[in-house]
């Protein structure tokens, strides 16, 4: 098999890829990177010294970071779903809705998460409160963008959505996704019914201990 990705079944930014990955049935040996295999970790550092997963193995060729990827895989290993659209404009829409999901909503996330695993208690509140502020702001302009919408950018699932899906999913553990957000809350839950996620979601239930705000009991 020429497809190898390496990464972690709870990471927000390897399920990215899983998503794309399952949408299009594409096979591929998943190295997740843990204690148990060190072998994997150490091949990873090889490829990517950076330490950031996930990273895509094609033959000899290296893929880093999640939205290249995802791009790579519809140049080099296209399927069924067309995860980008080919109009130029369109496209752009896309990769924007795509940069939204991971600088507006995972990067809030992640600094709450961040705070919560230095283990003090000042830190975890400062960086929960810098979260919340800027979840509250993501969550106002999306509510607004899918009024009219199925998917981010609207009626077919595009690469936006294999951002948003994690990215939404732990955000809303972090800042729930209140009742004033009908529409985000919809599309949430549209996204956790999709196929491809909800095997990504299942696949990172037995880490979810991990989770250092602690993961609720749902979804």
């Amino acid at each position: 098999m020429s497809l190898a990705l390496y990464g972690h079944p709870f990471s927000s930014y390897t399920q990215k890829v899983l998503v794309a990955l399952y949408e299009n049935h594409t096979a591929f040996e998943f190295r997740s990177l843990g204690p148990d295999t060190p072998q994997h970790a150490a091949n990873w550092l090889r490829l990517w010294p950076l330490r950031k997963f996930p990273v895509l193995l094609d033959g000899e060729r290296r893929v880093a970071e999640s939205s290249i990827i995802i791009e790579y895989l519809q140049l080099t290993h296209p399927g069924s779903v067309s995860l980008l659209p080919v109009e130029p404009i369109a496209a752009l829409d896309v990769r924007f809705l795509d940069r939204f999901f991971d600088l507006h909503v995972m990067t809030p996330m992640q600094h709450a998460v961040n705070g919560a695993l230095t283990g003090d208690a000042s830190k975890r509140r400062d960086a929960q409160t810098v979260a919340t502020e800027k979840l509250e702001l993501a969550y106002a302009w999306l509510e607004n963008h899918l009024a009219d919408k199925t998917w981010a950018a609207g009626e077919h699932f595009t690469l936006a959505d294999c951002a948003a899906a994690p990215s939404l999913f732990y955000a809303d553990w972090t800042h729930r996704i209140s009742e004033a957000y009908p529409g985000l809350r919809a599309y949430r839950a549209r996204l956790l019914a999709r196929p491809s996620f909800a095997r990504a979601v299942d696949e990172a239930r037995p880490f979810r201990p991990l989770f250092p705000l602690g993961a609720p009991d749902r979804d």
